[in-house]
């Protein structure tokens, strides 16, 4: 008989399987030292700068709470599961629905009862990883010394406590909430609850875990419904922010009575794990689901209905005060000076003369206009270029304080085109050079500004003052990245600026200091080399052992990594500090939590027609302090921060959270405290709450009659107004200082009122002694605009410029041929005993090169303006033909276009021969194209069609007549 042995079962392939863990082993590991180099130039980049403490600070609390967020839901989730697993009954009967649901239950049941925890216990690590910074604040919160008029309890309460109090019971309630559900799918799984016949069977264990956890959720409830009469004085109302007389009577009352409830009914619960009554919480569960509907909103509609809204004045008075009070508070705006203001409407002559010191500084070249000039006379190279909209400033030059309009020269790196190589992006063009400074109350002949700083190299009041270092390796257009740096004795490669000596083309540099972590060893230049993603820095000779690499170069960028508590304002501008380019950023601390303070959008508070609205990651606040002054060093990227607003209690907490990382504002030097100024997004922010917070009381408040508006922006009418600096003496200061302002019209939902009911201003000079703050600063002053007086608002003025006939006839006359006509700012200014009004006009070319330069400036004063060449001009007119006013254009003798003047050998090196047409006779020409673009007006508004082509006629002769004179200069 023969047998056949069975035959041996497949041996796995070993080799599969050791290539498959070695695949993964690798990858893991590849993953591992990716996620390593991207953590590990974090850190080589927070060294170098000196904040490694800010860095480490976020590590740790991350790591801290992730594992507390996984341990407080994994570990009450598995005891949960084990608990209820090992209770169940062994020699239940089950149904056969749960036998199969066993069988395939069972074989996972292991996995099941680790994998759930973790699985949950993840998803809660990252949820309590993200709100590390609410809890490390809470944890260091101050006192603020302020309480709340509701409940007596210090504002820091809200502050910091209140957020996380809140975040903590919605965590515990979620992990009570899962360990339920657990709870309830197991013991049904293994028969501790069986629901069959119309019966429900809960086992003794069962009940008593089932009914301890249902009591824990409810009495978590609980202890939110009670945190919840604190939440009502940071939530939105109708009106205002916090409980009106509804709410204290009756909304607050009910959610004390609906804590209560919850807490007898989580008691009903627990004895329910003894007595196994399972009908008394029931019927108390639904008792307090009514009682909710009932005390939470039917209880508060009948109080509101019957008893508010007849007597809402009566009633509501002592909650607006409080809202008034406290939103002034939030937003530093309680020390506001307000003065009646009776503006005068008449001009006189010399009716400016007291307030020269004011017209003196008078802003005729428009930041945001001017930039294609001066990218035209500065630019010098494709490769360089300037903002779009320039920055002010102020320097004292030759004793006496000038406003100043500034611009840092940066990189274009998109001209470069086929020379953008890797070697010429990363390690030649590496910088830009210089700052432009240009007087804001000056002009030359031809309309361009007058430059105080200029070139390359660099040339003026700057430059001569010695050790200016105008290079900028760390600009909002920088590069990003650049290798810098060589030993001692290498030829330079960087170019420096395109002008060299002894025939070279241009001028080579090296950078001498610590910019960025080094990248000498070739570890650090393969961790470059990964987050770049080039591996030129691996391989290229240039990078050696004193390389360093420069990126996140951006000044905000730069003080929002080191600071990322901070709001940062939107406009960082370029200032020179003891020789050195400064970039100077201010930094705010916000909240949504302070009580009774109503809220407002940041992003539209600071939106107008020079900034488009920008997102913040907490929008809707209800609390401001400009707490933070933050430089960066165009030249090395160091970043200082300065605890500008240092009885901040959200910069205390702080403070505490990151210590060391900022300097008390006594350490500033004289040179810097000269360049910080007040915020123009704070600013903003308190003007859009002074729209209606302007007013003290109650009724006022309630009446909303006397609520204001910022005007939009002449030039844009659905864009805000910006409001502007200028040195100004405002009615009652002693004398001129560098302020901010701006102006309010009636403020109404249909089309309102474009007239003056406000002007607002901010003292904006810190002074220029060492560490110490000027008096004034920060000082809020306004006019409240008498009624009975009409001053145009800007909006007004505008359409009274565009519409005057006079005016139209000359602007018609500069847009001829390919010209095109740009109004500058409307400036708006508190002399004279009135409201003056200030615009520049620029022509420029409505095609190929643009060259905006000034032609005209419009001034008004009540329903009277004029329209000349220069302000000083328009001022007298205005003002019976001697204003008293003293202007910076006042010695300018404007010339055409086409007849500026050349300096002696400015290009020839020859004298500049004499116009050859004479001037009389253009001036002739031009005062009859004028009369008859005036009267062929007049003619056609009165439907006089005769007088009109006659007036035409005219108009066209001596248009051809300038033409002519213009040709015959041209041939000459």
């Amino acid at each position: 008989m023969t047998t056949t042995s069975t035959p041996k079962p497949a041996t796995p392939n070993r080799s599969r399987r050791i290539i498959a863990i070695s695949l993964a082993i690798i990858a893991a590991l590849v993953v591992g030292f990716f996620v390593f180099a991207s953590l590990y130039a974090d850190w080589l980049w927070f060294a170098q700068l000196g904040f490694s403490g800010v860095l480490t600070t976020q590590w740790i609390a991350r790591v801290v709470m992730f594992v507390v967020g996984f341990l407080a839901m994994a570990v009450p989730v598995w005891g949960a599961i084990q608990l209820a697993y090992r209770l169940r009954p062994v020699y239940a009967r089950l149904s056969s629905q749960l036998d199969r649901y066993q069988e395939v239950v069972e074989p996972l049941r292991r996995l099941a009862m680790w994998g759930i925890p973790i699985f949950f216990g993840f998803f809660a690590g990252f949820a309590a990883s993200a709100q590390w910074e609410t809890t490390w604040l809470w944890f260091n919160g101050v006192a603020t010394d302020v309480v709340d008029p509701q409940f007596g309890m210090d504002t820091g309460f809200y502050l910091f406590a209140l957020p996380f109090y809140g975040a903590a019971l919605g965590f515990a309630s979620a992990v009570v909430l899962v360990c339920l559900l657990v709870t309830a799918l197991v013991s049904y799984l293994y028969g501790s609850v069986r629901v069959g016949q119309r019966e429900l069977r809960i086992s003794k264990s069962a009940r008593i875990q089932l009914a301890v956890l249902a009591g824990l959720y409810v009495l978590l409830q609980g202890a939110s419904l009670y945190l919840d009469r604190y939440r009502t004085l940071v939530e939105a109302g109708d009106r205002i922010t916090g409980p009106g007389y509804t709410g204290v009577n009756a909304t607050i009352p009910g959610q004390t009575i609906l804590a209560i409830i919850a807490v007898l009914v989580a008691v009903l619960f627990f004895v329910t794990a003894i007595i196994g009554r399972w009908r008394y919480p029931l019927i108390a569960t639904a008792l307090l689901v009514v009682s909710a509907i009932v005390l939470g909103a039917g209880y508060p509609w009948v109080v509101n209905t019957f008893q508010v809204r007849p007597n809402q004045l009566a009633l509501e008075s002592e909650f607006y005060q409080r809202n008034i009070d406290m939103t002034k508070q939030a937003y530093g705006i309680n020390e506001l000076e307000k003065q009646n203001f009776t503006a005068e409407t008449t001009a006189e002559a010399g009716q400016l003369r007291e307030d020269a010191a004011t017209t003196t500084q008078i802003r005729i070249m428009d930041p945001a206009i001017i930039g294609p000039t001066v990218r035209q006379l500065e630019q010098y190279r494709a490769y360089y270029q300037f903002p779009d909209v320039l920055d002010v400033d102020r320097y004292e030059i030759d004793g006496q304080s000038q406003d100043t309009i500034v611009a840092v020269r940066e990189l274009n790196m998109e001209q470069l085109s086929d020379a953008a190589s890797w070697q010429n992006t990363t390690l030649v063009y590496t910088h830009g050079y210089g700052l432009v400074a240009a007087a804001g109350n000056e002009r030359t002949t031809d309309g361009d500004p007058v430059f105080l700083e200029q070139a390359i190299p660099a040339s003026g009041f700057l430059t001569e003052r010695g050790d200016f270092q105008p290079r900028v390796y760390f600009g909002e257009y920088s590069p990003e990245y650049s290798i810098v740096g060589a030993p001692e004795g290498t030829d330079p490669i960087e170019l420096d600026y395109p002008i060299g000596s002894d025939g070279d083309s241009d001028t080579r540099t090296t950078f001498e200091g610590e910019g960025g972590p080094s990248i000498g060893s070739v570890f650090n230049r393969l961790i470059y080399a990964l987050k770049f993603q080039s591996e030129q820095i691996l391989f290229s000779d240039y990078v050696n052992e004193d390389s360093q690499i420069l990126y996140d170069r951006d000044p905000r960028e730069r003080v929002a990594k080191v600071a990322p508590y901070l709001t940062l304002d939107s406009d960082p501008y370029p200032t020179v500090v003891d020789g050195r380019i400064k970039w100077v950023i201010d930094g705010y601390t916000t909240s949504a939590n302070y009580p009774y303070s109503s809220g407002v959008s940041l992003s539209q508070a600071i939106a107008d027609s020079n900034n488009v609205a920008p997102r913040y990651a907490l929008d809707e606040i209800n609390y401001i302090r400009n707490s933070v002054k933050a430089t960066v060093d165009a030249y090395d990227g160091s970043v200082t921060l300065y605890a500008w607003d240092d009885e901040d209690p959200v910069l205390q907490s702080w403070q505490n959270v990151y210590p060391t990382t900022l300097k008390p504002y006594s350490e500033m030097s004289a040179d810097l405290m000269a360049h910080v100024r007040y915020p123009t997004d704070l600013f903003k922010v308190q003007r859009a709450m002074l729209g209606v917070y302007h007013v003290d009381d109650a009724r006022s408040f309630y009446q909303r009659d006397n609520a204001w508006a910022t005007p939009d922006d002449p030039q844009d009418g659905d864009r805000l107004q910006p409001p502007y600096y200028l040195t100004m003496q405002m009615p009652g200061q002693e004398e001129p200082s560098y302020s901010m302002f701006t102006t309010f019209i009636p403020s109404s939902q249909g089309a309102s009122r474009n007239v003056l009911t406000g002007y607002l201003a901010v003292d904006s000079s810190a002074g220029s002694e060492e560490g110490v703050k000027g008096e004034g600063y920060g000082k809020l002053r306004m006019l409240v605009i008498d009624s009975a007086t009409t001053v145009p608002g800007p909006g007004q003025v505008q359409n009274t410029f565009d519409s005057d006939t006079a005016v139209s006839s000359q602007i018609n006359i500069l847009q001829q041929g390919q010209s095109e006509v740009l109004n500058g700012n409307l400036l708006t200014l508190p002399v004279g005993g009135g409201l003056l009004y200030v615009q520049p006009v620029f022509v420029q070319s409505s095609g190929g090169t643009q060259l905006p330069q000034l032609r005209r400036v419009l001034v008004a004063f009540g329903d009277q303006i004029a329209f000349e060449e220069t302000l000083s001009e328009a001022l007298d007119v205005l003002f019976g033909g001697d204003s008293g006013a003293d202007t910076g254009d006042g010695e300018v003798i404007p010339t055409e276009p086409d007849q500026a003047p050349t300096e002696p050998g400015e290009e020839t090196g020859e004298e500049p021969e004499t116009p050859t047409v004479p001037v009389d006779e253009y001036q002739a020409a031009l005062e009859e194209a004028r009369t008859a673009l005036t009267e062929r007006q007049a003619a056609l508004q009165a439907g006089d069609f005769a007088a009109f082509g006659e007036a035409d006629a005219r108009l066209t002769a001596a248009v051809e007549r300038l033409l002519a004179l213009e040709e015959s200069q041209g041939e000459e």
